[in-house]
């Protein structure tokens, strides 16, 4: 098996032309995946030497389709641009995510254990596209969108159409996702995340959710923006319990008038981890919740 470490974006894309080339990030899910069944002729292509790819980096959001005024779209607004070869543990002690995105942060400090967020990047969760990647939800709720390059150039794509079902993104051959380009809420956004698994920790979610929540007038909700993880094949949104909540206090009458549309509108699975009953029951107790924020 061969390990490539191109130092540039030249170097990489000829790196990705050859037979059997595969993008390496952390390795946290690849590794273990050729371990149990090994592929001597793959080449692998180590992203972690690209400058391009890392850093945290904040700039107008002029012309960015997720950018936001408040919580929802909008025109200019800044963002946070959050290169894809970061690792979890990088993100997580970051000021600039730490205090302008606490909602990411919180996923990344439940996200696996310290050597996991040592090797994890943000792009190999991302790329991965499991429904129970934990910076999936807040990263939806956030309205953000990635940045894709290949050598017919570069692109964005929201990350709502980015993500296609477990284990499918919208790459295109010899595509590679460069950084995640993240709105920054603006005053009065609530965030909070939270996840329920069968451990207290190295846990996968069984049930995971992301909120944004901002209030106008009399503490009342003028925009929610709801993401589950684990409810279904991709990341899923609510758009009747998000609506039933807005000119609303974030009360616990309100909120489980929200829950009981979330039960009714979700379409979990049951797998080895929980059965549909209990992730439909724990997606609407998730939402009672954010009454903490009120």
């Amino acid at each position: 098996m061969n390990v490539l470490f191109p130092r540039d974006l030249k170097q990489l894309f000829k790196a990705l032309a050859e037979p059997g080339a595969r993008v390496l990030a952390g390795g946290t899910d690849l590794l273990v995946r050729l371990r149990s069944k090994p592929d001597l002729s793959c080449t692998l292509v180590s992203l972690d030497r690209l400058a391009a790819l890392r850093g945290v980096a904040e700039d107008s959001g002029a012309g960015n389709k997720g950018a936001a005024t408040g919580v929802g779209p909008g025109t200019l607004h800044r963002v946070l641009r959050l290169g894809a070869a970061c690792t979890h543990a990088e993100l997580l002690a970051h000021p600039l995510v730490r205090a302008r995105l606490p909602v990411l942060a919180q996923a990344l400090a439940d996200l696996g254990s310290p050597p996991i967020r040592n090797m994890g990047t943000l792009g190999g969760n991302l790329c991965t596209a499991s429904p129970a990647g934990d910076t999936l939800p807040p990263l939806l709720a956030l309205g953000a969108e990635v940045e894709l390059a290949s050598t017919a150039g570069t692109r964005r794509l929201p990350l709502a159409e980015f993500l296609l079902g477990p284990g499918r993104a919208a790459l295109q051959p010899a595509e590679i996702l460069t950084a995640v380009r993240v709105p920054v809420p603006g005053v009065n956004v609530r965030q909070h995340f939270e996840k329920v698994g069968r451990r207290d920790a190295l846990a996968v979610a069984v049930v995971s959710l992301a909120a944004l929540v901002r209030l106008g007038h009399g503490g009342k909700v003028a925009e929610a923006r709801l993401a589950w993880g684990s409810v279904a094949p991709t990341i899923w949104r609510c758009p009747e319990a998000e609506a039933a909540l807005v000119g609303r206090k974030l009360s616990l009458t309100a909120l489980a008038e929200a829950a009981a549309l979330v039960r009714a509108q979700v379409q979990p699975i049951s797998d080895v981890r929980a059965s549909a009953d209990y992730r439909r029951e724990v997606a609407g107790n998730l939402l009672l919740r954010l009454a903490m924020l009120e």
